[in-house]
């Protein structure tokens, strides 16, 4: 064969195209093709959970394979686990998770703020995208969190050939149109609190866009100090909020309020009824209220109370009730009209602000709020049933469920 130039061109050519048909039909693999099933825990009906093990299916080019290090107990799975309210069952729960990276499909190059996405990264990941039919998002794609079909991992329908949807599994198989997002640099515990982080900055964020004035001289009551309320206290300390009055029954969780930044800790039981009560915020409030409160208990009648506890000009923000805790009675005059108060609710988050909830957390380390410190209890995936009955009991702050 005569090698010219032209020759050598061609041949280089034959074996790059060669090279590239046989990538294109390759899905990139750590070698993890000798797992062919794994376990999951799976909600059979209200109070009934089983551990099934069940074919782990091959990726496709545009997913990725997660082996499960750990997950939160939140307090949906345990509404879910109570009564399955949404109609779910059978189904895998768990949406507080994170885990490593084991196959990245072909397609998959980055993750959702341009960190590329590799075997062996930690990750964490929560939303799907919205089904183009969904008006809401269509015209407000900030607003795609209140879309009727937001799909949520942990609150997906099982599936025939796919059963790892939920991250109280030994893996979970992230989809196409996912976000996802690389967290090497933080701890499991930490990761495993990116999602009610998120919750809490996008209740924060509905604050400030319904005219709330947040500052280093504002003062603000916390209703209810579970893991949401105390995550909700360490983003406004860590915002820059001074005068935070954390409310709750539990003399344990108060303790954690003011380690996670509240100054001033009030036990309702403490008090006669909701007067005594507001009239002891006035107190620690020059006489007026407070500017502003977040209702985080999910009891109405707790949200019909905070009225009583905000001062004229001030505003609530509703952020307890995920599910239906039934009806309360507010009087439109005294509470709303004549205060002039200002109310808004927070669902949920949108995936852009999981970046903000992650380095919330590490702000929050860096200036000495020890926000891993909510997770008080861990068991393995074995004993999921002891630590959603432990969480049922309200024993100890955040449990989280390891994949071991």
């Amino acid at each position: 064969m005569n090698l010219n130039e032209e020759n050598l061109n061609r041949i280089v050519s034959d074996v790059l195209r060669k090279v590239n048909v046989v990538s294109s039909e390759v899905t990139p693999s750590s070698g993890n093709g000798a797992v062919q099933s794994a376990r999951a825990a799976v909600l059979r009906k209200a109070r009934e959970l089983e551990i099934v093990e069940f074919p782990l299916r091959q990726i496709g080019p545009d997913e990725i394979l997660v082996k499960v290090e750990a997950c939160g107990v939140c307090g949906t799975d345990i509404h879910c686990y109570k009564s399955d309210p949404f109609g779910l069952a059978p189904v895998v729960l768990g949406h507080e998770g994170t885990g490593e990276v084991i196959e990245v499909g072909r397609n998959i190059k980055m993750d959702s703020v341009g960190k590329p996405v590799r075997v062996g990264d930690k990750i964490v990941t929560s939303i799907l995208d919205t089904s183009d039919s969904c008006m809401i998002a269509k015209y407000n794609p900030l607003k795609s969190n209140l879309c009727d079909d937001l799909k949520v991992y942990g609150l997906l329908p099982d599936e025939p050939d796919n059963h790892f949807n939920g991250y109280f599994a030994e893996y979970l198989i992230i989809r196409p149109g996912s976000s996802v997002f690389v967290v090497n640099e933080m701890s499991v515990d930490l990761r495993c609190l990116i999602e009610p982080a998120a919750v809490v900055c996008h209740a924060l964020e509905r604050a400030k866009h319904c005219g709330a004035t947040l500052n280093f001289r504002t003062r603000i009551v916390v209703q209810g100090c579970g893991p949401i309320g105390l995550l909700m206290i360490a983003v406004l300390r860590t915002y820059g909020i001074n005068n935070i009055i954390a409310i709750d029954g539990d003399p344990s969780r108060l303790a954690m309020a003011q380690t996670l930044g509240a100054d001033e800790l009030l036990n309702y039981k403490d008090y006669a009824g909701i007067d005594e009560l507001a009239a002891k915020v006035e107190s620690l409030t020059k006489g007026l209220g407070a500017h502003f409160g977040f209702q985080v208990t999910g009891v109405p009648a707790a949200f019909a109370s905070l009225f009583k506890c905000i001062r004229r000009g001030g505003g609530i923000c509703e952020v307890g009730h995920f599910v239906d805790g039934g009806e309360c009675a507010i009087n439109p005059h005294k509470d709303i009209c004549r205060k002039e108060i200002t109310v808004t609710g927070s669902w949920v988050y949108n995936s852009f602000e999981y970046p903000n909830a992650y380095h919330f957390l590490q702000r929050a380390e860096g200036i000495g709020l020890p926000v891993a410190s909510l997770i008080t209890h861990k068991f393995p995936l074995a004993q999921i049933q002891d630590a959603f009955e432990v969480n049922l009991r309200q024993e100890g702050i955040k449990v989280v469920v390891e994949a071991r």
